[in-house]
């Protein structure tokens, strides 16, 4: 039988790169946009049409053991946009997990961000609850923590790669330097094909930003 994987944000700067990865992988592919943006969505998969904040109008197109990929957040998140954490990450990651659980979905795949952290703490703290929320529904799920993700539009931190070089060479800040480390679009885009390829054997799973780095579509790791 076919792979079918239910995919939020599918439009945005992870969804519109991992749905033609997923299709590469043979997944059927099913995204979830608004009304009036389904020509957004990458060629080859099925659309859902309905609001990321309320289940209700999307929660039929999610079938028994369907994996659900849940990429929706603000874009570009910053210490200004805190409310929007609460009323768009917060509240969709919710009516996600209701839709996984009531539709019986096998796996559901979460991008978290890594914490505790020294700064964004509106940001963090709101997708560590969600995190809680997720081990408690009984869905077997796979969190991502990437602290930041490097592509177009997202340069900026290849400055910082001398200081995060500096920091891992020292004990006292070699811990912090690796979890809140920087990875690319393409890593994260194959930690999360990976994610979704290989489904936990436990009911709990959690990669960090080095897990993420070493991720393969596949399902494997390599050793850096």
């Amino acid at each position: 039988m076919q792979r079918t994987a239910f995919v939020t944000g599918g439009t945005g700067y992870l969804g519109s790169r991992l749905i033609p990865r997923l299709r590469e992988q043979g997944w059927d592919v099913c995204a979830l946009v608004r009304p009036g943006s389904e020509g957004k969505l990458p060629p080859g998969c099925r659309t859902a049409v309905g609001n990321a904040l309320d289940a209700q109008t999307y929660k039929h197109y999610v079938n028994p053991g369907d994996t659900l990929v849940h990429l929706v957040g603000v874009p570009h998140p910053s210490p200004a946009k805190a409310r929007q954490f609460e009323e768009i990450d917060y509240r969709s990651a919710v009516e996600a997990m209701a839709a996984a659980r009531e539709r019986r979905a096998a796996h559901f795949v979460y991008v978290s961000v890594a914490h505790p952290a020294p700064v964004m703490t509106a940001y963090w703290r709101v997708r560590e609850r969600c995190e809680g929320l997720l081990r408690d529904s009984g869905v077997p799920a796979t969190v991502l923590r990437p602290w930041y993700v490097i592509g177009p539009g997202h340069w900026w931190p290849l400055a910082l790669k001398p200081v995060y070089a500096a920091a891992e060479r020292l004990a006292r800040t070699r811990e912090a330097a690796r979890r809140l480390g920087l990875v690319t679009i393409d890593q994260m885009v194959d930690a999360l094909t990976a994610a979704v390829c290989s489904p936990p054997e436990a009911a709990w799973r959690v990669w960090t930003v080095p897990e993420i780095r070493e991720a393969r579509p596949q399902g494997e790791f390599v050793v850096s």
